[in-house]
């Protein structure tokens, strides 16, 4: 297993509980949606893989190590994590800065290429020149993805990807996560977004797992929906049917 959670507890300084004795396993190459409400824990779980929180109780485990203060370096180049907000990763005065960033601060091997294979990944090849607040915002996500890819990390984690896109960027994003080859964690509260790009989802409720299972058969079962708190778009009903 590439991830691996066991007994993960986590409290924050005010009280709150936000992980529950959380324990599960991601196989490489498998791509995974990580759903819930609001104040789930969904959020707290992604930021321990790369060790942003450290665990509390429990372990958690990356490619067979464990995240600690010892293996932080690795682990951050392994898991690449994108956030919400493509402007919390772009900083730079071009593009090509901002994906070099990363690799030339681990002092990687040729940084040149691995920006351009990076770029060229999301398609964004074009703009490599250009001031990353002259994107539009689906290009500025795409760009804060390639930040991450120039480092060849093993996991990708994203935080909420389609949240703010237009259905066109939607579509193009969609289309970049599909071709990657990657293992992938997706935070995200778009239930069709999930059901398109990962055959599994783990549901979080009050820092616990309330679900682990296939996306499919979540979303096609109300009952389940119902349980979760979650909700497909007004008017979208998908049957079991459905691929």
């Amino acid at each position: 297993m590439v991830i691996e959670l066991r007994g993960v507890d986590y409290t924050y300084p005010d009280g709150t509980a936000a992980l529950r004795d959380v324990s599960l396993s991601i196989a490489r190459d498998e791509r995974v949606a990580l759903l819930g409400p609001n104040g789930a824990g969904k959020t707290t779980l992604a930021l321990h893989l790369n060790g942003v929180l450290e665990t509390q109780e429990g372990e958690v485990r990356v490619a067979g190590r464990r995240v600690e203060r010892s293996t932080l370096r690795d682990t951050r180049r392994q898991v690449g994590m994108v956030f919400q907000d493509p402007d919390d990763q772009l900083f730079m005065p071009t593009v090509a800065q901002d994906v070099a960033f990363g690799p030339t601060n681990f002092e990687l091997p040729d940084v040149p290429g691995r920006v351009q294979r990076a770029l060229d990944a999301v398609g964004m090849g074009a703009v490599a020149q250009r001031a990353p607040h002259h994107l539009s915002f689906g290009q500025r996500r795409r760009v804060a993805i390639a930040t991450v890819l120039s480092m060849d990390p093993e996991i990708l984690v994203l935080d909420e990807p389609s949240s703010n896109l237009d259905p066109a960027s939607r579509r193009e994003l969609a289309e970049v996560l599909e071709s990657l080859d990657v293992t992938m964690l997706m935070v995200t509260h778009d239930l069709l977004f999930a059901w398109q790009l990962c055959p599994r989802s783990i549901v979080l409720s009050e820092g616990r797992i309330r679900y682990d299972g296939s996306t499919h058969e979540l979303l096609t079962d109300a009952e389940l929906l119902a349980r979760f708190r979650l909700e497909l778009p007004y008017g979208v009903i998908l049957r079991t049917d459905d691929v």
